[in-house]
């Protein structure tokens, strides 16, 4: 899982095996571990209407509605976007990049952009 974060936004882009995890277990993490705290990122499955985020402790949670997840999961449906006082949610699936990169795409969904 990625996250972009720019100001007040924040971007979450999940990989193939990513998005059936969410809609396997209900729930999705990733760390990074600094010197002396991990930072944790996560989205967790939850029976709201809306995305909410929260950040506590070095941690944030993207809470994800169910039919979300059902929808992300079976569909096409390339993702969603929410807001959270001034905070602007999206989470996406994470697609191969066209241009070329060192970064392992594998896992990564086709990107639409490269069919004739």
């Amino acid at each position: 899982m990625k996250i972009r974060i720019k100001d007040n936004s924040i971007r979450f882009r999940l990989t193939q095996s990513e998005v059936s995890e969410l809609g396997t277990n209900g729930m999705v993490y990733s760390v990074t571990q600094f010197v002396e705290k991990a930072f944790i990122y996560a989205i967790e499955r939850t029976n709201d209407d809306v995305l909410s985020a929260s950040f506590i402790e070095n941690k944030i949670v993207l809470k994800m509605p169910v039919n979300m997840i059902e929808e992300l999961v079976s569909t096409d449906t390339v993702g969603f976007d929410g807001e959270v006082g001034m905070v602007k949610l999206l989470v996406e699936k994470d697609f191969v990049c066209i241009d070329n990169t060192v970064e392992d795409q594998s896992d990564n969904y086709p990107n639409p952009n490269l069919t004739c």
